[in-house]
């Protein structure tokens, strides 16, 4: 199908799809501004420093990748009912930011629910909704655009690159800025935002720290491999199927079978 060709009889499942992604980006933003909120109200009613409770809201993997998820909803779902309407396959820009945050958004989820769930944060701290946004219901909605991979563009082996560059800067960023940061809640002269990158929770310090990160790493390389090759398979939830040409009337004629003749009588 050639780049601008119109999508159809597909065109109902990009606008319903739109409207899931608007939606999702209009959720996951309400999650965010709803857990900023309070932290911040309970950083200022126990006087904690606000510029250090700022940067580390925004320190958390899970935020940041939230917040991109919100983006590249509402880009994505605007594109949807627009040029998407025109265009079989969406920009290549779009593609790889589709599968980078996309798989940030899944790991984030299974991270959490393997790692997190039930580890205990500050009373007052943690609004449940908002928490079960951005780490359940926010990861499962990416999961399922990956695997429709609606208005996808096949995308090279290169995208897991891509991908990979963003958590390597987080994973420096953090362990280098944890170190030099005292804790508004604890008063530790350090602060990690998970405990699995906290070496002074970890049993053998940096090292368990470092197990952790290869762990997470690997799953980011799998996930976004996995997103990739969903890109090469090439057909979508959106895509027609493949229409069979009916025989045409000469090839009907000559596969028909032959007449037989009506036996004739003995002389």
């Amino acid at each position: 199908m050639s780049e601008g060709a119109a999508v159809t009889p597909a065109k109902n499942v990009r606008v319903i799809w739109a409207i899931v992604r608007l939606a999702t980006a209009a959720l996951i933003a309400a999650a965010v501004i709803a857990q900023f909120t309070t932290t911040f109200t309970l950083a200022a009613e126990k006087g904690r420093d606000v510029t250090t409770t700022l940067v580390n809201f925004f320190s958390f993997f899970t935020i940041l990748s939230n917040c991109l998820g919100a983006i590249v909803m509402l880009i994505g779902g605007l594109w949807l009912l627009t040029r998407g309407a025109r265009k079989q396959w969406e920009p290549r820009w779009m593609s790889y930011a589709w599968i980078s945050v996309g798989t940030y958004m899944v790991v984030t989820g299974i991270v959490y629910n393997i790692l997190l769930r039930g580890y205990v944060l500050e009373q007052g701290a943690t609004v449940v909704w908002a928490n079960e946004v951005l780490h359940l219901i926010g990861p499962a909605i990416f999961l399922l655009d990956l695997i429709f991979c609606i208005a996808r563009r096949r995308v090279g082996w290169t995208a897991m690159g891509v991908a990979v560059i963003f958590p390597i800067a987080w994973v420096m960023y953090t362990l280098l800025r944890g170190e030099n940061v005292t804790s508004p809640v604890t008063g530790d002269p350090y602060w990690y935002p998970y405990p699995f990158l906290n070496p002074y929770l970890q049993p053998n310090g940096y090292f368990g720290v470092g197990l952790y990160v290869i762990g997470i790493a690997a799953a980011i390389l799998a996930v976004a491999a996995l997103a990739v090759w969903r890109t090469r398979m090439r057909r979508g939830a959106d895509s027609p199927a493949p229409v069979v040409p009916e025989p045409s009337a000469e090839v009907a004629e000559t596969t028909a079978a032959p007449e037989v003749a009506a036996p004739t009588a003995a002389p």
